[in-house]
């Protein structure tokens, strides 16, 4: 069944990006699609969902699903998702340079992070594109006393999908902070901004199931390609 809405979801999604359903029209109608897709009707509506909280679509109550303006994408602030998997959820379509891997200790100051002694790490660097137009900026350092070498394949691919495919490691949790930054000169540069423009900068430490801290990230998105989004639920404070 993930497979089939899945499926749909990304058909979807490459002809809302294409404007085969521009922006501000509307979808079939979920007995369209079914017929379309030769899908029952929840199949669809799980597909739509997933359009929705992807920000593709917005419904109408009476008259259906109305394609929205994609000129942002939408970033999971909560959570962890790798970037590739963001790239595969929203179609993004986007490729990865690998600018610089090395060894060097984390800049613990960065992080927020109280240490009494130098943390090595491989430091790898990458910069994300869509249509060779930058978007991210990527600093990891990967502790070495959990992960001793990566490879620039692996760092061009999914971090990730080594860690917990090939490592066998058990990613758990992570604590993250959002900051709005004048960016460096070297990031005004690989992100091609603008004087006056600023980065949304995202830093976080990423532990494992047994709490052991692994990895250090810091990622500089430009603003004006990404909406940060959460899910709260409210909780009375008496």
């Amino acid at each position: 069944m993930r497979n089939k809405y899945g499926a749909i979801y990304h058909d979807l999604a490459d002809k809302i990006i294409h404007h085969i359903y521009p922006v501000g029209s509307y979808l079939p109608s979920e007995t369209q699609l079914s017929e379309l897709y030769g899908t029952s009707r929840e199949t669809i509506r799980k597909a739509l969902s997933e359009l929705l909280t992807n920000g593709f679509i917005q419904k109408i109550r009476g008259k259906g699903s109305v394609v929205l303006n994609l000129q942002r994408f939408n970033f999971p602030v909560s959570g962890i998702t790798s970037y590739k998997e963001l790239n595969k959820s929203l179609n993004m379509h986007s490729q990865t340079k690998v600018l610089c891997i090395e060894d060097r200790h984390v800049p613990v100051e960065k992080f927020d992070y109280q240490t009494t002694h130098e943390l090595a790490a491989t430091y790898v660097e990458r910069l994300r594109t869509i249509e060779n137009d930058p978007i991210v900026l990527d600093h990891d350092y990967i502790l070495k006393t959990v992960v001793p070498h990566i490879s620039e394949e692996v760092a061009a691919d999914s971090l990730y999908a080594y860690f917990e495919g090939k490592l066998g490691l058990n990613i758990s949790y992570a604590t993250k902070t959002i900051t709005v930054e004048h960016p460096t000169v070297e990031e005004t540069k690989l992100l091609a901004l603008s004087a006056d423009q600023d980065v949304v900068v995202i830093r976080s430490r990423t532990y494992l199931e047994d709490t052991t801290l692994f990895q250090f990230t810091e990622s500089v998105h430009r603003s004006d390609k990404f909406n940060f989004v959460d899910f709260a639920q409210r909780q009375k404070i008496n």
